[in-house]
């Protein structure tokens, strides 16, 4: 049985009502927060996979959104301030998850915007469940976790992700991959164009994610491709292809370049409809305003 009960809190992340979504899994339940903003017709914004995922990423969308939608924010389970398992993350996992709770927080179509990784589930979902989405908007879409795009092989990276969930190893490999100082030259290298905007408050707002009780479990099956929704190129462009509604893509312009080239292949298909901005991987949190515009453009077309 899955239910959602709602708690209102007053620090809310996004400036709306901070929910539980209680969700049932394998015989357990699992804590998963989501927040929701302004009036009007639904949108469910999908914040990207990484270290420091968090809905708070999507913050300055959803304010813009707001104004004329009813916005919903997730925050995956094994990440931001949903409950941290120590599950076996894996595709299965995040698609039941997306399932159920679409169904059973929304009661009508709604219009899904996706982040990075998560493109690929919103893909899967809406290929499953046309009448339910009737818009798809993905931001800087991705399918590889970082060391699948460095090319190391299966054994080699369920590996690493085994040794990072271990006790007392996993928790020194999690701790040095997390610092202020490697989590700024992340967003230098990958994330954010503009390194100004790279303030010690921001970068340690980024660090209190990574310090919650169990925050390593989910970031070490995305590191290590255990998350990722497909296992090549040709597998994503043909769920995109298999999308019976048009798809809005936000191609980063900045993004590294084998991220790069999976956006400007995905980009190729003809029921996909491409804006290109300036940004990388980072570009919903980073450029809100822009990428907002181009979301709202498809919306009144």
């Amino acid at each position: 049985m899955i239910t959602a009960t709602n708690q209102t809190q007053i620090n809310s992340s996004i400036g709306g009502t901070k929910n539980i979504y209680n969700w049932s899994y394998l015989g357990k339940q699992y804590q998963v927060v989501y927040e929701t903003v302004g009036e009007g017709n639904p949108v469910l914004l999908l914040p990207a996979f990484s270290t420091v995922s968090s809905r708070t990423e999507m913050k300055g969308i959803a304010d813009l959104i707001a104004k004329q939608y009813r916005v919903t924010v997730l925050d995956w389970l094994g990440f931001g301030e949903s409950e941290c398992p120590p599950v076996n993350y894996n595709p299965i996992l995040f698609h039941q998850l997306l399932g159920n709770f679409v169904k059973s927080i929304f009661d009508s179509p709604i219009i899904l915007i996706a982040a990075g990784h998560a493109s690929g589930y919103a893909l899967k979902f809406t290929q499953d469940n046309p009448d339910i989405i009737s818009q798809l908007i993905l931001i800087a879409p991705t399918w590889q976790g970082p060391l699948r795009v460095m090319g190391l092989p299966d054994g080699v990276r369920n590996g690493v992700k085994n040794l990072v969930r271990s006790p007392i190893i996993g928790q020194g490999l999690y701790y040095l991959n997390t610092t202020p100082s490697f989590l700024r030259l992340m967003y230098k290298r990958h994330v954010y164009v503009n390194e100004s905007k790279l303030t010690p408050e921001f970068i340690d707002r980024k660090h209190q994610i990574t310090s919650k009780k169990g925050a390593r479990y989910g970031p070490a099956a995305f590191v290590t491709g255990a998350i990722d929704p497909v296992t090549n190129r040709e597998e994503f462009l043909q769920l995109l292809e298999s999308v019976s509604i048009p798809v809005l893509i936000i191609l980063a312009e900045n993004a590294p370049p084998k991220s790069k080239a999976e956006m400007r292949a995905m980009a190729e298909l003809d029921k996909v409809q491409t804006v290109r901005l300036r940004g990388t991987l980072g570009i919903y949190e980073e450029y809100p305003k822009a990428v907002t515009e181009a979301i709202q453009n498809l919306l009144t077309t």
